[in-house]
């Protein structure tokens, strides 16, 4: 088995370069078996993959963390680190101040049970409601009172990223949807991250399953079955629809073909591959796909690889702009489907 890689994000702070994400527990992805989803922690602990991303809005995530930290400690193995996040309802924006952040952080550590955060990720709706870096100043303050290790946002686009940074706020990393369907990343995020010490943690490299063998030579669903599958339908539609997607998963298996992996280790290679990218989050309720998770470090793209998906991304470049921003349009497509009101503090 392929050794595990792994990257420092902060001085002194290092994790795997796949992140196990936590939405799928959330239960939007159909019914889940807590018993069966903590139990299979160690699994991936054991494997490495001692990282595990999630948020406060993520409904009974960070208490299931919590459990298994609990019972790490209790049979005298490693905590997971944690990445979660402070996401303020979208009817609350005007309101944020410190008491409000300080409330999100000192919930996580409740339910976390620790007493430091590893990483906190930052999120705010709504631009054009002002507060967004008086927030991540108020949770600045709570890493110098040693309450927050590490500070990270969460589809913030290139400007409040700056805006953030400006005001010294530490941040040492980005959350963001980047895929080969979705390169909108690269363009002005990975720039400014070479600049600024900034590293992007990557969600959405399988498109919510959709850049596996699965899909391979299927028809366009018409209504499908998941909030994940419903998003990343969207981003398929933007990228050149159907016809040109399966043109996409042919050349993946060709490339899967060469390497003796699946279509998911080509799609999660290929953004580990990509300027300024730290890490993947790849979602699992279970451990039952491990294997072919840490497939993705037995092998790397060369040129040929590159060559064959060349021209088909030349040809189809996916949604345009910079990061997030055709989701933050509420009466659009892509934010007609978000949900903005999960915290009720």
């Amino acid at each position: 088995m392929a050794r595990v890689e792994t990257i420092e994000l902060a001085p002194g702070y290092r994790i795997p370069r796949i992140i196990r994400g936590g939405w799928q527990l959330a239960g939007g992805h159909g019914e889940v078996d807590a018993e069966e989803a903590v139990r299979d922690m160690r699994a991936f602990v054991d494997a490495g993959l001692n990282t595990f991303d999630c948020a406060d809005i993520y409904t009974g995530v960070e208490a299931m963390y919590g459990r298994f930290n609990a019972w790490q400690r209790a049979e005298g193995g490693p905590p997971l680190q944690v990445h979660t996040k402070c996401v303020p309802d979208f009817d609350d924006l005007a309101r944020v101040d410190e008491a409000y952040v300080r409330r999100i952080v000192t919930r996580s550590l409740q339910r976390l049970q620790t007493s430091r955060l590893d990483l906190v990720q930052l999120h705010w709706w709504d631009y054009a409601v002002p507060g967004c870096v008086a927030a991540a100043q108020a949770l600045a303050r709570l890493r110098r009172e040693g309450l927050v290790a590490h500070l990270g946002g969460t589809n913030f686009d290139s400007a409040h990223t700056a805006a953030m940074l400006d005001a010294g706020v530490p941040l040492v990393s980005m959350q963001v949807q980047y895929s080969l369907l979705d390169r909108r990343p690269a363009a002005l995020l990975v720039p400014l991250g070479r600049a600024r010490g900034v590293q992007l943690l990557c969600y959405g490299a399988l498109a919510g399953g959709f850049l596996t063998d699965a899909w391979l030579g299927q028809p366009e669903p018409v209504e499908p079955s998941n909030r994940s599958l419903v998003k990343y339908k969207l981003v398929i539609d933007d990228f050149g629809g159907w016809a040109a997607f399966q043109q996409l998963l042919r050349a993946l298996r060709r490339i899967a073909d060469r390497h003796g992996v699946g279509i998911a280790a080509v799609a999660v290679r290929w953004v580990l591959q990509r300027e300024g990218v730290a890490a993947a989050i790849v979602g699992a309720r279970y451990a039952r796909h491990l294997p072919q998770t840490l497939s993705v470090f037995g092998f790397a793209l060369d040129a040929e690889d590159d060559a064959l998906l060349a021209p088909i991304l030349a040809a189809h470049p996916g949604p345009g702009g910079d990061a997030y921003t055709l989701e933050r349009d509420r009466t659009g497509r892509h934010g007609r489907i978000m949900k903005y009101n999960l915290n009720k503090t």
